[in-house]
């Protein structure tokens, strides 16, 4: 369907309210961009740098890369296979997840605009 309505680069989140409503879809590079200035204000430089490296892959990839299964590779990719370095600049794995998790709601938080 994102083929079919020239929205290849949205989520299907963003798919069916344009279908059903005639919503214009949103880019998940705006997305992101919107969840940035949350990320920006509610961590420190090194969570927001992972965070970041998480964005980008969700822009080029997808929702997919959201998913709590998803966390422990992206550590490992970003951090070289190195959990000590995650962890120095990360906190315990409790705070990773939450951090992993508590940004995602911003991704989604409705326009007001619309």
């Amino acid at each position: 369907m994102q083929k079919i309505i020239d929205a290849e680069k949205s989520d299907l989140f963003d798919v069916a309210p344009h279908v059903a409503c005639a919503r214009p879809p949103m880019m998940r590079e705006v997305r992101a961009a919107n969840a940035r200035v949350y990320i920006n204000i509610s961590f420190d430089l090194k969570q927001q740098v992972f965070l970041d490296f998480v964005l980008q892959h969700y822009i080029t990839t997808g929702v997919e890369e959201l998913d709590q299964d998803k966390l422990t590779p992206l550590l490992r990719l970003k951090y070289h296979n190195s959990s000590a370095d995650a962890g120095a600049d990360l906190g315990k794995p409790d705070e990773i997840g939450r951090a992993f998790a508590g940004f995602q709601k911003h991704l989604y938080v409705l326009d007001s605009s619309a």
